[in-house]
C-alpha cells in the first residue's frame, strides 16, 4: 500500500495520514457496499487492504445494517461525506478515486475492478 500512499501524497499534497485514511474510507466503503465475491477478490489483492479494513473494526461485511445505511444517506455519498470530513476538497477526492481504481487495476486486473465499480450504485460517478 505504501506504493499507492506515495503516489496519493505526491498528487494530492495530502500528507501521509491523511492519504492512508482516505485510501481506508475508500477500502471500507467497497467492503461494505461492493458485491461480496468480486469484492473479496478485489481486496486479497491489494496490499494491506486487509489490515485497513480490520483497523477500522469493518472486517465482516455490514448486512442488513449496511443495507438501511445506504438508504440512509450512506453508500457512495456516505463515502464522500466521510472523505470530505477528513480533510479533502473535491479534486484531492477525485484525485484519490482515480489512483485507487488505477492502483486496483494494475494489482487485480480490469476485470474484478470494472465489476465491483458496476455493482455499486452511484460509485461511477466518483470514479
Amino acid at each position: 500500500m505504501d506504493a499507492l500512499v506515495n503516489r496519493i501524497t505526491e498528487r494530492t499534497g495530502l500528507d501521509r495520514g491523511t492519504a492512508e485514511k482516505a485510501i481506508s474510507i475508500i477500502v471500507n466503503f467497497l467492503n461494505r457496499e461492493g458485491p461480496p465475491e468480486e469484492t473479496s477478490k478485489l481486496i486479497d489483492q491489494l496490499p494491506g487492504a486487509e489490515h485497513m479494513i480490520k483497523e477500522r473494526g469493518e472486517a465482516g461485511r455490514a448486512g442488513l445494517l449496511g443495507g438501511v445505511a445506504g438508504l440512509m444517506g450512506g453508500g457512495a455519498m456516505g463515502a464522500f461525506n466521510d472523505l470530505t470530513a477528513a480533510g479533502l476538497n473535491m479534486g484531492q477526492v477525485q484525485t484519490v478515486v482515480k489512483e485507487l481504481v488505477a492502483f486496483a487495476r494494475e494489482q487485480a486486473g480490469d476485470e474484478v475492478v470494472d465489476e465491483v465499480i458496476q455493482k455499486i450504485p452511484g460509485l461511477s460517478q466518483f470514479v
